[in-house]
């Protein structure tokens, strides 16, 4: 199929508004490939890796937009660039008056016309997104950076500038946040309340605070901070800032931690700024070990039991970890089948998943590993056990998110049910805002299609899935529910359970 390239000179577009546009381009059948980004170094590498880079694009700015289009035939291309031209003029647009009112395109002129504002949301390619959330500190503003690609030298500065006036840089690379009740990035649909959480993981975010709302709690503020941040060149700027922040709240009760293991003088920094909190707080750094807590501390050691941990201490209630089921363990696989396949939309879930396989006794490949000793030597081909990340940059070239574009998922769902050595593939279904509108009923056809198949080659396939999200989502979790069980599959309330049921499955 041809495939065909357009360069936008010097035109911004927020990745998520980009990936949407994507989206909808990818519903005509005829229309292979769809990609629109900035033309960043970063993104050209990730381009020509996939044989899109032609000479034009190659050749242009980081302020451009590059426009890639792989279609049945010149016709379909031509129609799709046409769709991407009307998404794109988006510069006016009519205010409640009718009149026609134009976006501001800088921090500077959304201050003239809202001067009351506090924060700053940025997704700008990320050679810039530092330089915009660096004129948003000066301006006074805390920034909500959904950018990544920053480099970490302008993370470190912009982090230290906001710090020395007293406000709050989340991320770059910041997926979610609910600050004054009001979602930023992918978020849920959760209550106000008493738990307040900081994260350096987005889903992670999503999944601590909607388990609380669906455990009768609510959320006074979701701090994110991006995964950099607790690393040690950065030194948990935000992390600490979120901390006192909580601590200062009268409406926080109880304080919620979630990130992979901050480096040791970070991890450190951290517990000692938790133990001086004077109120409860709970840790969940996935995948770390046990650590000595100071008397108002408690670690937990997944997202599950984090949520169960704040809520208890929120009600003055001892908190008991939870006891997982681990379901079914005599599913009659056939010979050949023995390995766990792990598709996840969420990098933070691919995680915790890991790790509760390897509490299991099961270790598992991965694109994103615990062990670096157990990368995945060719991503898009499973070996034995295997856990994938599928919003990583490697699988996203060409096409939105996963928790906006299913179709990544769609075709790998596939190819591992085609493997004889499959016997159990893992999901995970995240709804909110930002995400796709019918995640589950999008991967319904390709989960019955998969255990047909397997059954007419005598093999039995078995999924197991989560849902991360609330029933007051735009997707309803009761609803997405119900898709998946009427497919067949088994659920778990959690990553960690869903995990542990398929690591029990493949035993069997």
């Amino acid at each position: 199929m041809p495939i065909s390239t357009r360069i936008k000179p010097n035109l911004y577009k927020d990745s998520v508004a980009l990936m949407r546009i994507a989206e909808k381009l990818l519903q005509d059948p005829q229309v292979t490939r769809a990609t629109l980004v900035m033309a960043t170094p970063a993104n050209k590498e990730i381009l020509e890796e996939a044989g899109l880079l032609n000479q034009d694009a190659g050749a242009a700015n980081p302020s451009d937009l590059i426009i890639v289009i792989e279609a049945a035939n010149e016709a379909v291309a031509r129609d799709a660039f046409a769709r991407v031209d009307d998404s794109l003029t988006g510069a006016a647009i009519k205010s409640g008056s009718g009149q026609l009112e134009i976006v501001p395109r800088t921090v500077g002129m959304a201050l003239s016309r809202l001067a009351e504002a506090n924060i700053a949301q940025i997704s700008a390619p990320g050679a810039y997104a530092g330089a915009e959330a660096l004129k948003a500190v000066k301006a006074g503003l805390n920034v909500f950076l959904f950018s990544d690609n920053v480099p970490l030298a302008q993370e470190i500065t912009v982090k230290q500038l906001a710090q020395s006036k007293g406000l709050l840089v989340m991320g770059p690379d910041c997926g979610t946040a609910i600050i004054g009740g009001v979602p930023l990035g992918f978020a849920n649909v959760v209550r106000h309340g008493r738990v307040g959480y900081v994260g350096a993981s987005g889903t992670g975010l999503q999944e601590v605070t909607a388990q609380t709302h669906l455990l009768g709690e609510g959320i006074s503020q979701a701090i994110g901070t991006g995964g950099r941040d607790v690393k040690a060149e950065v030194g948990g700027i935000t992390m600490l800032m979120a901390l006192d922040l909580l601590t200062g709240d009268p409406a926080t009760e109880v304080i919620g931690i979630v990130s992979k293991p901050p480096a040791p003088a970070v991890m450190n920094a951290v517990i000692e700024r938790a133990g001086m909190a004077g109120k409860p707080v709970v840790v969940c750094f996935l995948g770390g070990e046990r650590i000595d807590a100071p008397a108002n501390v408690t670690q937990t050691g997944n997202l599950f039991d984090c949520a169960a941990a704040c809520v208890a201490l929120a009600r003055k209630q001892a908190f008991t970890p939870v006891k997982f089921d681990k379901g079914q363990t005599a599913p009659g696989f056939a010979p050949t089948q023995k390995y766990i396949r792990g598709l996840f939309s969420g990098g933070t879930f691919a995680t915790e998943a890991q790790v509760a396989l390897r509490d299991a006794g099961v270790s598992a490949w991965s694109n994103v590993p615990l062990d670096k000793s157990r990368a995945l030597a060719d991503l898009h081909r499973a070996q034995e056990h295997t856990v994938l990340d599928l919003g990583d940059d490697d699988f996203t070239v060409g096409k939105p998110h996963p928790m906006i574009d299913p179709s990544t998922r769609v075709a790998r769902i596939k190819q591992e049910a085609a493997d004889p050595a499959t016997a159990v593939i893992l999901l995970d279904i995240v709804l909110g805002y930002a995400g796709h509108m019918d995640p589950a009923g999008a991967l319904v056809p390709a989960i019955l299609k998969a255990q047909t198949a397997a059954q007419s080659q005598g093999r039995r396939l078995v999924f197991v899935a989560f849902v991360c999200g609330t029933e007051e989502d735009p997707q309803v979790r009761s609803e997405q529910e119900a898709k998946l069980l009427e497919a067949g599959c088994l659920l778990g309330r959690s990553s960690t359970e869903a995990a542990r049921m398929a690591a029990a499955l493949a035993a069997a």
